[in-house]
């Protein structure tokens, strides 16, 4: 063979070993991305071939699957509405979000835990059908928060504290996901540029998604990490007119401008300036305490945790790392970068419910196949641990007395007692600001912890507060759960 001949067959065997390494790169390597790339027509007819499965929260299917005569055999359908938008999301040909995101293998059938029951359905020539997600949402603290929100900007969550399921996840305004799920890309493209150009976003998830400066919610983090410095809730602390910031020459009010010492002592105890929510007596026992200490005790309550799923992805509840004497001040009362999001502040409420032990937070209950055979059930999974029992018992006491006294007061339910902690958090220059309030029902075991954010504080003008505006769904929630 001459050389020439010999250069032509080598260059065949290399063209024919690099035709073969991109088949098997293709075919190993790159397939599942392929088959899920936006605009594959092919792998969207066929994953509307299988029949996806139900959503379901107590006896209610709140995301379904209808059959139809286009191309496209089956179309996702939300019973449960603009109500549960926030839980369930909504899967269109292109995109998933919320339980049908995280929960997609399932619903879709191809979790590698339906792999046998795929393929008795093949062998027999049945129809393909996607797993069953149950969710551990109580419907009627669900519908009590959603009503009470109405007209209103903000989100409200509800917690199991001794668990750490879910129990009511909403965000207003909302959405249909029907709407979404349509097969006529052309109405969905105009129902998605209505809802993305609303400047209230109603696709965004306010509940996990968005964080807030906490406000006067934060002091309850604040109190922990005093109690835990060797005070008591009688302990006397600073609490002066106004606090002038060390290294500035601004001083720093309380609301309206307000004396929380009537007496000209300056001094008030640690349950005391709880109760009215005294800002100079919380910034300056943050000055006291320091910044680690704070830094140290949020993350006990859950910031800076940036791998929280629900399974849906929660975005992180933020305490800075580095501060300053006078960010110190402010982050004391839940101010200057201080952001959380609702569900870290049911969380807050729901550590301190349940003797200092913080659960996991989840929302899937159960997860079955098509034929209802389990999958998996969730267990609660310790998470955190906030503070120590007697810490918590204290801070119980504390926040009782918001409620029974102070800012809360329009939390209180007859016959039934409502721990909780007010928020008025700083919003932008010339807007109102955001009111929060937290709370549970103490007891041995507590049932519910609730968490309320109002943006804006309504409509309600610069004078709102958490206990005007948020504390009333707050309560509304609670009795829903009694019932």
């Amino acid at each position: 063979m001459n050389a020439a001949l010999r250069k032509v067959s080598l260059a065949a065997f290399l063209l024919l070993l690099a035709l073969l390494i991109n088949i098997n790169v293709v075919q190993a390597v790159e397939a599942r991305s392929l088959a899920t790339k936006p605009g594959n027509t092919r792998a969207i007819i066929a994953s509307y071939n299988v029949k996806r499965g139900y959503i379901v929260v107590g006896n209610t299917v709140i995301a379904t699957s209808e059959a139809t005569t286009d191309q496209l055999r089956y179309l996702r359908t939300y019973p449960g509405g603009p109500m549960y938008a926030a839980v369930t999301g909504y899967a269109s040909q292109f995109t998933r979000t919320g339980i049908e995101g995280a929960e997609n293998s399932v619903l879709s059938g191809q979790d590698d835990r339906l792999f046998v029951h795929r393929l008795s359905n093949i062998l027999n020539g049945k129809q393909e059908q996607g797993g069953i997600v149950r969710l551990t949402i109580d419907p009627k603290v669900q519908k009590a928060a959603w009503d009470a929100m109405q007209g209103k900007v903000g989100a409200a969550v509800a917690i199991d504290p001794s668990t750490g399921a879910i129990l009511a996840m909403v965000s207003t305004p909302s959405y249909d996901p029907s709407l979404l799920a349509r097969h006529d890309t052309a109405a969905v493209d105009a129902e998605m540029k209505k809802l993305t150009d609303d400047p209230n976003q109603p696709l965004l998830n306010r509940a996990i998604a968005q964080t807030y400066p906490p406000g006067s919610t934060f002091k309850v983090i604040t109190s922990a990490a005093a109690l835990a410095s060797g005070m008591t809730p009688d302990t006397l602390i600073d609490a002066p007119h106004r606090l002038p910031l060390p290294q500035t020459t601004i001083e720093l009010h309380n609301f309206n401008d307000e004396v929380c010492t009537p007496s000209q002592n300056g001094k008030q105890t640690l349950l005391q300036a709880l109760t009215i929510s005294c800002n100079t007596a919380f910034a300056k026992l943050g000055l006291d305490l320091g910044a680690d200490a704070l830094r140290k005790q949020a993350e006990a309550f859950g910031f800076n945790d940036p791998h929280l799923d629900v399974p849906t992805h929660a975005a992180a509840s933020v305490f800075p790392t580095v501060l300053n004497n006078p960010q110190t001040a402010q982050s004391a009362i839940g101010q200057f970068d201080v952001r959380m999001t609702p569900l870290e502040a049911a969380m807050i409420a729901a550590a301190v419910a349940n003797h200092g032990k913080l659960e996991q937070p989840y929302m899937v209950s159960s997860l079955e196949g098509p034929n209802l055979q389990p999958i998996s059930t969730t267990r609660p999974t310790d998470y955190k641990q906030a503070t120590t029992r007697p810490i918590a018992d204290q801070l119980t006491q504390m926040m009782l007395s918001v409620v029974q006294s102070g800012t809360g007061t329009a939390a209180q339910i007859p016959g039934i007692s409502v721990a909780g902690k007010t928020g008025t958090a700083q919003n932008a220059p010339g807007r109102p600001p955001h009111a929060w309030f937290i709370g549970f029902v103490p007891g041995e075991t507590s049932h519910i912890a609730v968490a309320v954010i109002i943006e804006a504080g309504d409509t309600g003008g610069n004078d709102v507060t958490g206990g005007r505006v948020a504390a009333p769904i707050a309560k509304a929630m609670i009795q829903a759960a009694q019932r």
